[in-house]
C-alpha cells in the first residue's frame, strides 16, 4: 500500500468519525433517565417503549406520564414525543432546542377539553441533580401554550387565549429569573345549578368572567432570596389583585428537602400518622425562611358596590346601609384581634374604601428580614406586637 492511498484511507477514516461522532454520543435513554431524575422530587415520571435517536433529535414512541407514582385507568399518552435538537453538555448534561407537544383533545360523555400549541424550547436538564447550585435544576426558557378549552354540553365553560412563560439565567449563573402571563382567560358560571349559589353569581355579575394574570421575579439559588416583583389577577369589571413579596431561606438544600417530605407523603397516603409526621417536619422546614416584605393590593372595578348590594338586600336594606353596618362592625373585629395602634389605621383606611372603593393596599416593611417563627409566635401569643414586628400599614385610596 503506498504511503498516498494509506494517507487518504486515514483522513476518510477521521472525516466518517467527525461525522457521526455526535450521533453515536448522543444516549437517548440516559437523556429520558435524567429527565425522571429531575422530575423525581415532583413525583411524574416519563416512560417510553422505545427510545431512538435521529441525529439531534431523540423520539420517544408510546409515552406515558404517571404523576406521584399513581396508576390510573386512563394514564396520560402520547403516541410520540420528539425532543428537537439535543446536545450533551459538560458533566452529562443535556440542552434541548424544543419539544412539541401534540395537541391534546379529549372528549368524554358531555364534556371536552382541548389544548393546542403546546411546547417548550430551550431546556436544560441536569447531568447530576445533586450537584452544586443551579447546575442541579432542570429549568427551561420558555414555555407555551395555545387556546385551551373546555366544554360541557357543547358548551364552552373555560377558556384561554394563550399562556406563556420564561426563565432566564443572570450572567454570574447564581440568579434564575422568571415572567409568566395568560391572557383570554373566560369562564362561563352561568351554568351552575346549585339555587343559592346561581343567585349570588348573577347578583355580584360574575355570569362571565374575563381577564388575565401575570407575574414576575427572580430567585437567588445561593443565598435562598426570592423575590416576587408582581403577581397579578385581573378581571374586568371585577377588580386587579397584586401581590409582591421578598423571603430568604428558600435554598436548594431547602427545596430538596421540601421534595423528600413530600416524596415521604406521597409514599403512604393512608398512613395517617405518616402523614402528620412528613406534615409536622414540613412545618420546621418552612421555619428556616424568613419575610423580607410584601405587598398586597386590591384596584375595585364594580366589585364592591356590588358585593355591598347583595349583602345589603340579604339583611333587608340597601347597599349604603350596608357599607355603614361593615365600618361599624370594624373597630369591633378589630379590638378582638388585639391588634393595637394598627386597629386605627385599618379603620379608616376601610372606612375611606367604603365611602369611595377605588383601592385598598396592606404593606409590610420590616426594617430586617423576620424569621418565620417569630411571626408565628407573636401571633399566637402577642399578636398586638405584628404590626410593628413586621411594619404593617393599611392605606386606601392612594
Amino acid at each position: 500500500m503506498t504511503l498516498y492511498r494509506f494517507t487518504r484511507i486515514l483522513l476518510a477514516g477521521a472525516a466518517l468519525c467527525a461525522l457521526s461522532g455526535p450521533a453515536l454520543a448522543l444516549d437517548g435513554q440516559d437523556l429520558l433517565n435524567k429527565i425522571n431524575a429531575s422530575f423525581a422530587g415532583g413525583g411524574t415520571v416519563i416512560k417510553a417503549d422505545s427510545v431512538e435517536v435521529d441525529g439531534e433529535d431523540v423520539v420517544l414512541k408510546n409515552v406515558t406520564l404517571e404523576i406521584n407514582g399513581e396508576k390510573t385507568e386512563k394514564p396520560l399518552t402520547l403516541a410520540e414525543l420528539t425532543l428537537q435538537g439535543v446536545t450533551e453538555e459538560d458533566g452529562g448534561a443535556y440542552y434541548i432546542e424544543r419539544v412539541d407537544f401534540p395537541e391534546v383533545d379529549v372528549k368524554e360523555e358531555k364534556s371536552s377539553f382541548s389544548v393546542k400549541e403546546l411546547y417548550l424550547a430551550g431546556v436544560y436538564v441536569p447531568g447530576d441533580t445533586n450537584a452544586e447550585g443551579i447546575d442541579s435544576l432542570m429549568f427551561y426558557e420558555e414555555a407555551h401554550s395555545g387556546p385551551i378549552d373546555v366544554t360541557v354540553d357543547g358548551k364552552s365553560v373555560f377558556s384561554m387565549a394563550e399562556a406563556t412563560g420564561t426563565m432566564g439565567l443572570s450572567e454570574d449563573e447564581k440568579t434564575i429569573t422568571f415572567e409568566g402571563s395568560a391572557s383570554g382567560v373566560k369562564a362561563d358560571l352561568s351554568t351552575v345549578e346549585d339555587p343559592k349559589a346561581k343567585e349570588a353569581i348573577q347578583a355580584l355579575g360574575l355570569t362571565t368572567l374575563d381577564g388575565g394574570f401575570s407575574t414576575s421575579g427572580s430567585w437567588e439559588v445561593e443565598t435562598g432570596t426570592i423575590d416576587v416583583e408582581d403577581y397579578s389577577i385581573d378581571f374586568a369589571n371585577i377588580g386587579k389583585l397584586s401581590m409582591s413579596f421578598g423571603i430568604s431561606g428558600y435554598t436548594l438544600d431547602l427545596v430538596k428537602q421540601m421534595q423528600e417530605q413530600a416524596k415521604a407523603m406521597q409514599a403512604q397516603p393512608q398512613n395517617e400518622q405518616a402523614q402528620q409526621a412528613a406534615g409536622l417536619a414540613m412545618l420546621g422546614l418552612v421555619q428556616q425562611l424568613s419575610l423580607i416584605d410584601a405587598k398586597i393590593r386590591f384596584e375595585d372595578a364594580g366589585i364592591t358596590k356590588r358585593g355591598l348590594d347583595y349583602a345589603g338586600k340579604s339583611q333587608g336594606t340597601d347597599g349604603a346601609q350596608m357599607g355603614q353596618m361593615v365600618k361599624g362592625m370594624v373597630p369591633l373585629l378589630l379590638a378582638q384581634a388585639k391588634l393595637g395602634a394598627l386597629q386605627n389605621e385599618v379603620s379608616t383606611a376601610v372606612n375611606s374604601y367604603i365611602d369611595n372603593p377605588k383601592a385598598l393596599t396592606i404593606v409590610a416593611a420590616p426594617a430586617n428580614p423576620v424569621a418565620f417563627p417569630m411571626i408565628m409566635g407573636a401571633a399566637m401569643g402577642a399578636p398586638e406586637t405584628i404590626p410593628a414586628l413586621i411594619g404593617v400599614k393599611v392605606t386606601a385610596n392612594d
